[in-house]
């Protein structure tokens, strides 16, 4: 068994291991190479992991989140919101504030952490355009609310997504349940997934 691992490890192990040949190469997307500065300034200034091109040569930008199987329950990605006691004042605001990739790739493997040299999959994964969700919340067709239940809810063809607070009070997130989008919107916003639906 191999000794536990932090999270930049493990998606970076399960970036290279799984989601390049189970969800990016049959996208027939290829990865850019980019200088590490260049990609460490990206990711924490405007959440960028990578650079693809895709099969016409257009680049696509993308963030990543992948998860252990303890979570293979839900049905929704996150999004961080909000660090609440970061030192640095800057980076308070989390993910949302700053995320400028077109795409997010939001998977949950069939490991944890502690046994990662058993992630032979994904049970689940979805390839969002963040794009589009992002229109979507600029619109109010997606509504981020702090005065919302534990679940997300179609409301007047809305979705309504609730504020939800990690245990350690560290930070806050918001889930978007996939199924809701694909209720109201088609294909239109997931690109590929596996287990979702």
């Amino acid at each position: 068994m191999t000794p536990y691992i932090n999270d930049k490890d493990f998606t970076d192990y399960i970036h290279k291991n799984l989601a390049i040949p189970k969800i990016y190469n049959l996208l027939k997307w290829t990865e850019e190479i980019i200088d590490k500065s260049f990609a460490e300034e990206i990711d924490i200034s405007i959440g960028i992991d990578y650079i693809f091109k895709d099969a016409n040569g257009k680049l696509l930008t993308v963030q990543e989140r992948f998860r252990e199987s303890k979570y293979q329950q839900y049905s929704d990605f996150t999004i961080r919101y909000r660090r609440y006691n970061n030192i640095d004042s800057s980076r308070k605001k989390s993910e949302f504030y700053k995320m400028k990739a077109d795409y997010f790739t939001y998977g949950i493997t069939n490991c944890s952490k502690s046994n990662i040299n058993q992630c032979t999959d994904f049970i689940k994964y979805a390839v969002i355009d963040l794009r589009k969700v992002y229109r979507m919340i600029d619109d109010g067709l997606i509504i981020i609310s702090d005065n919302r239940k534990n679940n997300c809810e179609i409301v007047d063809n809305k979705i309504i997504c609730p504020v939800k607070y990690n245990s350690d009070g560290s930070s806050s997130f918001f889930p978007v349940e996939i199924g809701y989008l694909v209720k109201i919107w088609g294909d239109e916003i997931i690109i590929k997934q596996k287990g979702f639906l």
